[in-house]
């Protein structure tokens, strides 16, 4: 009942919202129910056993939707339920269609709930793929540029075209087993479906999941849409919508077809390492400051694919600590982003440099996310990355010591682009007159939540290692 809760509070809220005529008390409606999700998102994980490995606060509504929770999708409903409120203080000075963008940011979160929580896989790509939806609009209505209804046609398509192969998977399911149920078609495949037919059933669903994650070369959408988004849009994009990519492959191709994961084993290492290293060179010669942090996200996301098919529980725990932490660390850089294109009007490298003397505070938190990016020990992105390289070097020795050259780009690109941001001559071409362009109060509330969390991970994260290990060690496919 829990989770049902925590899927009706926005549909409340959204009834409210065209009630309500003033702009400014509609952001402060949305912005109520955000928070209250949070909360009772919190309590959910207080009350969550972590040394209970399978699903927990199931609900049956009416044996048409069930819903459960795991170790696994318990932290990205903590992540999701976090950055939501950020996304709606980020869109406060919005004044264009604001009662129907605070309704798609609404329905958005609690699709993504769902999605996370749904034991039907049917009703999982239903979710899926309705997430699509207020995330199209959002970019091709609230976008930046004229690109923007090109951008959000990119994004639709690629993400929309790759999961129709998972659909025929599920239906082949369905006419072969007579249910969707998770639960069952966990335990009934490994046992009663070929070999060959897990083949057949891997690489549709894996086709969905690696577009959404996304992977070389099905990656060409993900850079231009964070170009043409809002920073809300940004935010949402690389903290939240990239992750149901690794949910999906944790989930379905780990979980639910072992002996096919092992088996494909070797082409994921070779697209994530070709992954890692593409996207670290292509992110160096870049001067979009959105397309830089778009083009690092491919990178992490890769480690993540890497980690997930190491066939360790430690390569398992790293990939999804390095989700959450990716959630928290690109969230704030193209939060970064968004305050100096507010500022100045726009996001080429070239025309910025000094910003030290002017955005002190700016400058300061910019610095913490560029180390966190690296995976600087102290940081939640550290303690993943580390443990996905000792998940991968017992598996592969080979592959983590070329995955380690994706450390050395990032700390390359990272840098660089701090360098060029923040110190040096100040550029001709910045407005140094007002005395108002460093960040405000409402900037630190959307930020303090991403610093704490990357902090607490990095310096205890048994917070979240505790429940992860004993979700991942059950499932783990071995030889």
């Amino acid at each position: 009942m829990e989770i049902l809760i925590l899927i009706i509070i926005p549909l409340i809220f959204r009834g409210i919202i065209p009630l309500v005529s003033d702009p400014l008390r509609r952001r402060q409606v949305r912005l109520t129910g955000s928070y209250r999700r949070w909360i009772r998102s919190i309590s959910i994980y207080n009350k969550f056993d972590k040394q209970y490995s399978d699903f927990q606060f199931l609900t049956n509504f009416g044996d048409i939707l069930i819903l459960g929770i795991d170790g696994i999708s318990i932290y990205l409903i903590l992540l999701t339920t976090l950055l939501i409120p950020i996304c709606i203080l980020l869109a406060w000075q919005t004044t264009k269609q604001i009662k129907e963008y605070l309704i798609y940011l609404l329905l958005m979160e609690s699709m993504i709930i769902l999605v996370f929580s749904v034991i039907d896989i049917l009703q999982f790509y239903i979710f899926f793929e309705s997430v699509l939806i207020p995330m199209y609009l959002i970019i091709g209505i609230w976008g930046a540029r004229e690109e923007k209804k090109l951008a959000a046609y990119q994004f639709f398509l690629y993400t929309l075209i790759g999961s129709l192969l998972m659909l025929i998977g599920i239906i082949w399911l369905y006419i072969n087993t007579g249910t969707t149920n998770y639960i069952i078609l966990r335990e009934y495949i490994p046992l009663y479906v070929t070999f060959e037919y897990q083949i057949w059933l891997w690489l549709r669903f894996f086709a969905s999941f690696a577009t959404k994650i996304p992977m070389i070369p099905l990656h060409l959408w993900l850079p231009q849409a964070h170009v043409e988004a809002p920073t809300a849009g940004s935010v949402i994009l690389a903290g939240i919508l990239l992750k149901l990519g690794g949910y999906g492959m944790i989930r379905f191709l780990v979980f639910l077809l072992p002996e096919a994961s092992i088996y494909f084993t070797p082409l994921v290492y070779a697209m994530s390492l070709i992954g890692i290293i593409y996207a670290s060179l292509t992110t160096i010669r870049q001067v979009d400051l959105k397309r830089i942090i778009a083009y690092s996200s491919v990178a992490h996301m890769n480690f993540v694919t890497m980690g997930i098919f190491t066939r360790e529980f430690l390569g398992l725990e790293g990939a999804m600590l390095l989700m959450i932490s990716h959630g928290f660390i690109s969230s704030a850089l193209f939060i970064r982003v968004g305050i100096i294109y507010d500022r100045f009007h726009t996001r080429l490298l070239p025309y910025y440099g000094g910003l030290t003397t002017i955005m002190p505070i700016y400058s300061r938190l910019f610095v913490f996310f560029t180390f966190a990016n690296i995976s600087f020990p102290g940081t939640a992105s550290f303690i993943g990355e580390l443990l996905i390289l000792l998940g991968t070097f017992k598996d592969n020795v080979r592959v983590a010591s070329l995955a380690r050259l994706g450390v050395v780009f990032g700390a390359i690109y990272s840098i660089w682009l701090a360098n060029r941001l923040l110190f040096g001559t100040t550029n001709v071409h910045i407005n140094t007159q007002n005395n108002h362009l460093d960040i405000s109060l409402k900037d630190l509330f959307t930020i303090a939540p991403l610093l704490t969390g990357t902090l607490l991970l990095g310096i205890y994260p048994n917070v979240a290692l505790s429940a992860l290990e004993v979700a991942t060690n059950l499932h783990v496919p071995s030889y």
